[in-house]
């Protein structure tokens, strides 16, 4: 961290803030990490070099403002030993804790889901589907009623041909209506270029899913597989899926959440 935020000042100490070269945003899970400058957590350290006018610290400083702050660190939702802090609201359906994990098993689809509900914020998960026919998801801002679970789900897609884990469903609602836009060929091509190989069938897999405002995100290890405004809904309840096959179990593990600002 002993370079300057900005470039080396001109021959006549002056450098002009439209002619700046700005190094790369890295977000990590709890900080934006500006080079060399760090915004974590509501916090801003700035290290610019001696020469710096005041000017361009006032610019850098207005730059780091702009960034979105984070509320919170990352706080887990599931405690590895109970179900506490979630509920089934259906008439079926199995939940076991086992090894630390979740484990669903049912013989019609059902959702398990959060206590709480949340508006803005970053929620990471894994997910292990089982071998065979197999098709799950995480549901965030979503509604529920007696047996009924509704609205934006980020697919896990257990089916090897079609590859649309990443995708972002409607659950109950439009369904297929953005990423991809089902039927719509274009559509389901360029999703398949955005998720590539992202997804491991018959693995573990991590899901990220960021809302902010209109905004949403999600990411498959890694990969950013669909990206989408929707002002449809703006908070709700995360929840985990059983998609119904008799003698499968769903397996879920890391749930963990940091709401923003």
């Amino acid at each position: 961290m002993s370079e300057s935020f900005f470039g080396q000042d001109d021959a006549d100490g002056v450098a002009d803030f439209a002619e700046l070269e700005f190094h790369t945003i890295e977000r990590s899970h709890e900080c934006y990490n500006i080079k060399p400058s760090l915004v974590c957590q509501n916090k801003t350290a700035i290290v610019a070099a001696p020469t710096m006018k005041p000017r361009l610290l006032l610019a850098a400083l207005t730059l780091a403002v702009a960034i979105p702050a984070l509320a919170d660190d990352f706080v887990s939702l599931f405690d590895a030993k109970t179900m506490a802090g979630w509920k089934n609201p259906y008439d079926w359906g199995q939940i076991e804790v086992v090894n630390g994990e979740i484990h669903l098993t049912g013989e019609k689809k059902f959702f398990v889901v959060t206590e709480k509900t949340y508006g803005d914020f970053i929620f990471e998960g894994d997910i292990l589907l089982p071998e065979g026919k197999a098709n799950s998801g995480f549901m965030f801002r979503a509604h529920v009623e007696k047996n009924k679970v509704f609205g934006y789900q980020a697919e896990v897609d257990g089916d090897a041909n079609r590859k649309w884990s990443g995708g972002l469903y409607d659950e109950g609602r439009r369904m297929w209506f953005a990423s991809p836009i089902k039927g719509n060929k274009e559509s389901e091509d360029a999703f398949r270029a955005r998720a590539g190989e992202a997804f491991k069938r018959n693995d573990w897999n991590t899901y990220r899913i960021e809302c902010r405002g209109k905004s949403l995100k999600i990411f498959v290890n890694g990969v950013l597989t669909s990206e989408v405004e929707d002002d449809m809904d703006a908070s709700g309840v995360i929840a985990i899926q059983h998609h119904g096959e008799k003698g499968q179990t769903y397996k879920f593990r890391n749930l963990r959440i940091q709401e923003l600002k």
